[in-house]
């Protein structure tokens, strides 16, 4: 997947009679016992019918539950508590005709069967996992390309909005904004002005962060891309942002050298959606999630869609986007698009910059009258 998936259940579909690693499906384990059903029934059901629908129906399912401890709980408490939910799994699956194979709960760097229940190979205190970047599988995915960033936890954070002081400044700051943002969006001559004035300034906010490139872990990035923008710039972006069509025009910055740099700016303009203002990091979550995708980096753009969908479940944009990405969609198509519209709008602009040089060279040639006439 990417990263590990902290308080989630996963499914992962298996195909062949080699195992083949196929589809998978992911979502954060309900704390509601009484949702377990339901949801058990609809990942089962996600997982199969989406692969029937391309034709790829799985032979058989893989079954993790990842959750640690708490409240002094041990793993092995851990894997009772959840093994209704894990059942649940292994019945619905089993209802539409595709066995799970094996059952996991994963806790405290040790992991526990459901299926087996031989002692001498599943002990009661379970089998303690391998250190990550040590095992065949992790090898072959580096010699693959594929990169491991982290837990969900250590992802989420880095799009999860400020508390405290730092909060309560830039929720004071986007107060301010408003105040001016909502009279000039309310005419039509102010939409397009405010529109441009937004690129603008993300154009120049994503050019600042290409000359500053943090080094370190992604806290101390983080920190240092924070850094780099004020909370009166923060505002104004995110405000500028919850319009559609600005939104639509920052996704542009979706490949080449300034999309490094564009989902830093978008990730940190989510760092800034705090208190009230939660809902107004949709827009960049989901912006941050499409550069993601389109830079070939599916498990962060996973995290930052499925966020932006757990606050506005509504959101079309991030709806779509996250549709692609599991359905194993090419985000090439979408580039071109935006590129098409790119080019054509500056094409038009070309048009009507010749057109008025025109017009002025005309006025500039034109015979001057003849005054004896008068």
């Amino acid at each position: 997947m990417g990263f590990y998936p902290d308080d989630s259940v996963v499914l992962v579909g298996l195909h062949g009679p080699r195992g083949r690693f196929g589809a998978r499906v992911r979502l954060g384990i309900p704390t509601d016992p009484e949702q377990w059903p339901d949801v058990a029934d609809q990942l089962a059901s996600c997982l199969i019918t989406a692969a029937d629908d391309r034709g790829d129906r799985p032979t058989g399912m893989l079954v993790f539950l990842c959750q640690e401890p708490t409240n002094g709980e041990r793993g092995q408490d851990v894997t009772q508590r959840l093994r209704p939910l894990a059942q649940r799994l292994r019945t619905a699956c089993g209802a539409l005709d595709v066995p799970v194979l094996e059952a996991l709960c994963l806790s405290n760097n040790r992991y526990w069967s459901y299926c087996c229940p031989d002692y001498r190979c599943c002990p009661a205190d379970g089998k303690p996992m391998v250190m990550p970047g040590t095992s065949v599988m992790a090898a072959a995915a580096a010699y693959a390309g594929m990169q491991v960033r982290g837990s969900l936890k250590e992802m989420e954070a880095r799009l999860t909005p400020r508390t405290g002081p730092r909060a309560a400044e830039q929720v004071k700051a986007l107060d301010t904004a408003v105040s001016r943002f909502l009279p000039r969006m309310l005419h039509a001559k102010g939409a397009h002005v405010v529109r441009q004035d937004t690129l603008d300034r993300a154009a120049a906010m994503i050019h600042r962060f290409r000359l500053d490139t943090p080094a370190g872990s992604n806290r101390a990035r983080d920190a240092c891309d924070d850094a780099l923008l004020t909370d009166a710039e923060a505002a104004e972006l995110i405000l500028g942002l919850q319009d559609r069509l600005t939104r639509d025009r920052a996704a542009e910055w979706m490949e080449g050298p300034s999309a490094a740099a564009a989902l830093r700016v978008w990730r940190a303009l989510a760092r800034r959606c705090a208190g009230a203002y939660i809902e107004h990091s949709v827009a960049p979550l989901t912006l941050a999630g499409w550069v993601a995708w389109s830079t070939d980096d599916q498990p962060s753009a996973r995290v930052a869609l499925s966020r932006a969908l757990g606050i506005d479940p509504d959101y079309v944009f991030a709806q779509l986007l996250h549709r692609g990405i599991n359905e194993g969609l090419d985000p090439e198509p979408l580039r071109r698009c935006l590129r098409s519209e790119r080019e054509e709008r500056e094409a038009q602009a070309a048009r009507e910059t010749s057109g008025t040089r025109d017009a002025a060279a005309a006025a500039h040639t034109a015979p001057a009258p003849d005054m004896s006439l008068i």
